[in-house]
């Protein structure tokens, strides 16, 4: 066992965790956001899809508001009460000013020293090809880190807040290139019901009981790096600076 990974920087309170679909958070990164919730620290969500695109044989018109309910309710498991949707398309979203935009002009509103997002890489390990909404909400965050405190880049509208360049970290959740990690001891269970909570998804992906799948899958995931951290369950996240 080594300490490969560095600890997570713990001197924050605010963190803003922007993902792509319902359920991308679920897979691994609510275990740390659980232990961050427990601390007293304040995560919001922002999803820039609702999913709609996500349940086979059913229709987005019903899969949206079903994954926006149960995506309230895996949040609500590990303490986060602040979820918010944008209208982006599921499946296509896109790289660019509109995205950007939207991403800088939330960051400015909830004021995050800590900014959350999925791994933002053409992989997730080598031969296994990231999808492009990931890529693509990744890369914007990324970007909207910066946007968000230059009012010449995107003038915020009379009804929107100020610019905001407190960001400090961008923590890349599953990422090929982790550097450091959160110590998720205590966090099993939050984490298991956080995924359960999307039992209407999980179910169209496999046919095992989603409790036992979940509690598998969070098992695995929370062991995966655990011999680069001193052999304690933890999540692992790419640390960049900003």
């Amino acid at each position: 066992m080594s300490d490969e990974l560095a600890p997570m920087p713990e001197d924050w309170r605010r963190a803003l965790a922007i993902a792509a679909h319902p359920d991308d958070l679920e897979w691994g990164t609510a275990s740390a956001v659980a232990r961050w919730t427990s601390a007293g620290k304040q995560v919001a969500y922002l999803l820039v899809t609702r999913g709609e695109a996500g349940i086979s044989g059913m229709s987005p018109e019903r899969a949206g508001p079903l994954r926006e309910a149960e995506q309230r309710a895996a949040a609500a498991a590990v303490g986060v009460h602040t979820v918010q949707f944008l209208a982006h398309r599921d499946g296509v979203v896109e790289y660019g000013e509109p995205l950007r935009r939207d991403l800088a002009v939330a960051i400015r509103r909830y004021q995050p020293e800590l900014l959350i997002t999925i791994n933002h890489r053409d992989e997730w390990v080598p031969g296994s090809w990231n999808t492009p909404d990931h890529r693509a909400v990744g890369r914007a965050v990324l970007d909207a880190a910066t946007d968000a405190g230059n009012e010449r880049i995107f003038p915020p509208a009379p009804d929107e807040p100020p610019p905001w360049s407190g960001v400090r970290w961008i923590a890349v959740s599953a990422s090929p290139r982790p550097s450091h990690a959160v110590d998720i001891s205590g966090q099993r269970d939050r984490a298991i019901a956080s995924l359960v909570a999307h039992h209407s998804y999980l179910r169209s992906l496999s046919d095992e009981a989603p409790r036992r799948w979940a509690t598998r899958l969070v098992d695995e995931m929370a062991g995966a790096q655990a011999h680069r951290f001193g052999g304690r369950p933890c999540r692992s996240f790419e640390l960049i600076t900003h």
